[in-house]
């Protein structure tokens, strides 16, 4: 028989994944295939770590294709197993760990008042700004209603592994651009709504914190979703935060919405220090108009806010169309470390930095 991909396909067919009782390809369990001269490498993706049918299928379509092809050909096949967040225990109480994320020195929330501001464009060139400045970074993309860092780093196929690590099973989080990364939105398609009450969403947050492998880092970013909901009390509830960046845009509706982010963050019993704001779609620059500014959605917003409750401005961000194109690319603006869009990140990163060194408003 002809070394080819129809022909792996036809025999990795006759291989039933007892569960489901249907073939590994019609349950999509292949993918990474690649076929050279008597070589086959392929990958078959399980719903759960240490499946315990993983090992016996793996050894069926090894032999399977030794016995079509050949035993002299050389056969890879790399078993994945994926984190299944829908069967998660949703009824089991909160549990605060001793030391979570005991290996992590700092931690730094990016949220928002409301959604649309550009919150995860921020945390993520922010997260790529601070590993620029030599630090080891993790970013967990925490907004579990829209995950969207997966699609802002080029991540939207990325499927995490696991590794055992003193006895307990780990997700690994997914190196880009020199940040670790983890969002949800690894582990659900990216079509599906995630419709999710109280306590599934502390659950999904704390399997993110606690079941990941994180090792050593200097800091880690977290993407939160917008508002004061499950998220930021579980966060607050569980870990101790460094500090917070808080996105809005110039208009009144979104700064309304900012100050009662930071109200909760300053809460009794929430007690989330305030590191700064960030006023993104400040004003419209075009890249080919430079020293042009257009306030599309107002002027001012944020030092208004800034001397009303005593929080820094860290910087304005200008709506430009190459801080949109190359997000839509998944290669983030901070990326191009020489222009001037990506300069607005590090200054912002750079004050984040120094905010970590002295005391922050809380």
């Amino acid at each position: 028989m002809e070394l080819n991909e129809t022909n792996v396909i036809d025999i990795l067919r006759t291989i039933i994944y007892p569960p489901k009782d249907q073939d590994i390809v019609s349950l999509n369990m292949i993918s990474e295939m690649s076929i050279g001269d008597s070589v086959v490498s392929f990958s078959i993706l399980f719903d759960s770590f240490n499946n315990p049918h993983q090992k016996a299928i793996k050894e069926e379509a090894i032999r399977k294709m030794k016995d079509a092809f050949g035993e002299t050909i050389e056969v890879n096949v790399r078993t994945i197993g994926k984190v299944n967040v829908n069967k998660m225990n949703v009824k089991s109480a909160p549990i605060k760990p001793t030391k979570p994320l005991e290996n992590v020195k700092d931690i730094i929330l990016v949220a928002s008042g409301k959604g649309g501001v550009g919150k995860s464009t921020v945390a993520s060139n922010l997260a790529i700004a601070l590993s620029k400045a030599g630090k080891k970074v993790g970013l967990l993309d925490a907004d579990m209603y829209g995950p969207s860092v997966p699609k802002l780093l080029n991540l939207e196929d990325a499927r995490p592994l696991g590794r055992k690590v003193d006895g307990k099973d780990k997700i690994v989080p997914v190196n880009q651009y020199g940040i670790d990364v983890i969002s949800l939105g690894f582990f659900v398609k990216k079509e599906d709504a995630v419709m999710w009450r109280g306590s599934m969403l502390h659950n999904a947050m704390k399997q993110l914190i606690d079941d990941v492998d994180w090792g050593t880092l200097d800091i880690m970013v977290i993407d939160l979703p917008p508002g004061t909901g499950d998220i930021q009390l579980t966060i607050a509830q569980t870990l101790e935060v460094s500090g917070s960046v808080i996105v809005t845009t110039p208009e009144d509706l979104a700064v309304a919405d900012v100050r009662k982010a930071i109200s909760m963050f300053q809460a009794k019993g929430v007690d989330i220090p305030v590191t700064g704001l960030v006023e993104n779609m400040a004003w419209f620059t075009p890249t080919d108009c430079p020293d042009k500014k257009y306030y599309l959605f107002g002027k001012g917003g944020a030092e208004r806010l800034s001397k009303e409750m005593n929080v820094p401005v860290l910087g304005q961000i200008p709506f430009n169309e190459m801080i949109r194109e190359d997000g839509d690319k998944g290669t983030p603006i901070a990326l191009r470390e020489d222009s001037e869009q990506a300069k607005v990140f590090y200054d912002i990163a750079l004050k984040v930095l120094t905010s970590l060194k002295k005391p922050i408003i809380s």
